[in-house]
């Protein structure tokens, strides 16, 4: 057992100064059994702890319904044996791209607003999820033998509220529930941003890309004592569909983990290895300076162009902060560990069977509400997927625009069974007026809900109502349909498949490919439109051909030799195939 502690300018390791040198990997985003290997990349380049958020969402999808709180510790574990310390940001908001910034879409949903407050009812969920969640925390702490250094309290909050006495709930609460080792804070270098995000009596870091000397400076006017920490580093970025890759040249990146450093500050690489959003658990973010404009759809992939890339590979990032942060750790770093086997040889299939997306509905659908007005998704309990709002327009009549204001996020349009075209929230009406009488279906997705700023938590679906010229339809049926229905894999194997028509129509398409050599590999789908892949049950996460990201990482555990099984589940116009190759060499 360890004591760890925040001294006067440093942190201190059973009384000695310690810097840490740490980078982010969540243990949601990597294949538990590719956990070991990961973590000892981070190590190898030089680095002595890794940092990891925790989303409530994905661990509790309804009230009190707990799924594998266990994942947390094991990660833990693994870190230890991986010779790693471990800082540990369990929210209950945690940002990173993530679906709803990691809050359940239950609590969002009727509380709006009033979520991240001192709400009673928002509190009173956090305290029944923290818990649950921190017996997993609290008992690897480093004064009980564990890796665990220190724990965060929210996340930049500064950037959202500045509800003082919420954040000083979540404090208390988490030192009742035995938290013993250093809390933290961590919000973006600038003054409305820090007296928001910072607690009295708790250490305040930093979170920035560059201009390490000036964000320090911002931060000691605040916290004139205590150990510089930048907590998130942002040595790379994220992407959104239909917007080009994000990349950030290694030497600039190098350069400004140097200045980090020289200010004798420690830092947390943000991310030091993204890996990927699977399940459809892609966020999204708002444009614009107070992300409040339009809709900006987080990829699948969170490759981050961090320095091990999201197939575990190094890059020249990679080795350019080995040789910076060399001159600050301890010993010298390990050797990299073997690299995972790649897929032995590459497999193209045809997809030749399909069931209409009506018929996977009826099965695998919750149940059907009729209502004068469309419910949101919050209201019919989807988290990830999507929704069919069903609505009869009155007749006969002459033909007039129809609208879905205030849509969230894209529905592909159905009038008396023939497809009419696709609403967006910047393009709500129709591009031909629909005559009366007739059947509408709106088949509407939710593209992820917004992780970071004043949207946070917005409703999805069909928010506006729906309408004929001005007058509003009324008496809508609606029916949702889950991701995580689909983890039922003998029901979906159940479902009446038969030889698809080759029309391309929106479906759930099957495919089965023979596998020799079974290893990490990349899933292609040309043809393809948007929509959700599965291998062997495993949800790879959203695929779409508006790019940038062609491809979806299949890691190699999914995979097993022999026949493989892929589920398509296209919205909008399907392609022919399915295209698995092998990754190799190193990454970028």
């Amino acid at each position: 057992m360890h004591e760890f502690r925040v001294g006067e300018d440093d942190f201190e390791l059973d009384g000695r100064p310690l810097r840490l040198l740490s980078g982010a990997l969540h243990y949601f985003r990597v294949h538990e059994s590719q956990w070991g290997h990961r973590l000892a990349t981070l190590r190898a380049m030089g680095l002595n702890c890794v940092e990891t958020y925790v989303p409530w969402n994905l661990h509790e999808p309804r009230p009190g319904e707990y799924r594998d709180l266990d994942a947390l510790g094991r990660f833990l574990d693994a870190a230890r044996r991986a010779g790693l310390w471990a800082i540990v940001r369990p929210g209950p908001y945690i940002c990173a791209e993530w679906e709803n910034g990691g809050l359940p879409h239950w609590i969002t949903g009727p509380l709006g607003p009033r979520a991240r407050t001192r709400d009673a009812v928002y509190g009173a969920a956090v305290a029944r999820w923290f818990t649950a969640l921190l017996p997993q925390v609290v008992t690897r702490q480093v004064d009980r033998g564990g890796p665990v250094l220190m724990v965060q309290v929210e996340n930049e909050y500064g950037s959202y509220g500045s509800d003082a006495r919420y954040l000083a709930q979540l404090r208390d609460l988490l030192l009742d529930l035995g938290v013993s080792v250093p809390l933290f804070t961590s919000d973006g270098p600038e003054d409305h941003m820090l007296t928001g995000g910072s607690v009295p009596g708790v250490l305040a870091t930093a979170n920035f890309g560059s201009g390490a000397r000036a964000a320090f400076a911002t931060l000691r006017r605040h916290r004139p004592k205590g150990p510089l920490m930048c907590m998130e580093f942002w040595c790379g970025w994220f992407d959104h569909w239909g917007a080009g890759h994000a990349v950030r040249e290694p030497g600039d990146a190098a350069k400004a983990l140097r200045e980090i450093l020289e200010c004798g500050a420690s830092v947390n690489l943000y991310m030091a290895h993204g890996g990927t959003s699977f399940g459809g658990w892609a966020g999204a973010n708002r444009a614009g300076e107070l992300h409040d404009g339009r809709l900006l759809p987080d990829v699948t992939s969170y490759d981050y162009d961090a320095p091990i890339d999201e197939y575990g590979r190094p890059t020249p990032k990679f080795f350019a902060f080995r040789e910076v942060l060399a001159a600050y750790a301890e010993e010298p770093p390990p050797g990299l560990p073997p690299a995972p086997p790649s897929l032995g040889a590459p497999v193209s299939v045809p997809v030749r069977e399909r069931v209409p997306l009506a018929e996977v509905l009826a099965t695998l659908g919750g149940p059907e509400t009729e209502g004068p007005l469309p419910p949101s998704f919050e209201e019919l309990d989807v988290d990830r997927g999507l929704v069919r709002y069903t609505v009869r327009v009155p007749g006969p009549r002459q033909p007039y625009p129809l609208s879905a204001p205030g849509l969230r996020d894209r529905a592909v349009v159905y009038v008396d069974g023939r497809r009419a075209g696709v609403l967006t929230e910047e393009q709500p009406v129709l591009p031909e007026p629909v005559a009366g009488p007739a059947e509408v279906e709106l088949w509407t997705e939710s593209l992820g809900r917004v992780g970071y700023g004043p949207r946070t938590g917005e409703p999805k679906g069909a928010t506006g109502g729906l309408r004929h010229e001005r007058q509003f339809l009324h008496g809508v049926r609606a029916r949702g349909l889950r991701l995580d229905a689909f983890d039922a894999a003998e029901r979906v194997r159940a479902l009446p498949f038969t030889a698809a028509p080759g029309d391309g129509a929106a479906g759930l398409y099957r495919a089965s490919a023979e596998i020799r050599g079974a290893g990490d590999a990349s899933l292609r789908l040309p043809g393809w439109t948007r929509g959700f892949v599965w291998v062997n049950g495993f949800c790879l996460g959203r695929y779409w051909s508006l790019g940038p990201q062609d491809s979806l990482y299949v890691p190699g555990p999914v995979l097993r030799e022999g026949p493989c099984e892929v589920w398509i589940l296209e919205l909008e116009e399907a392609g022919g195939a399915v295209e698995l190759s092998g990754v190799s060499g190193p990454g970028r």
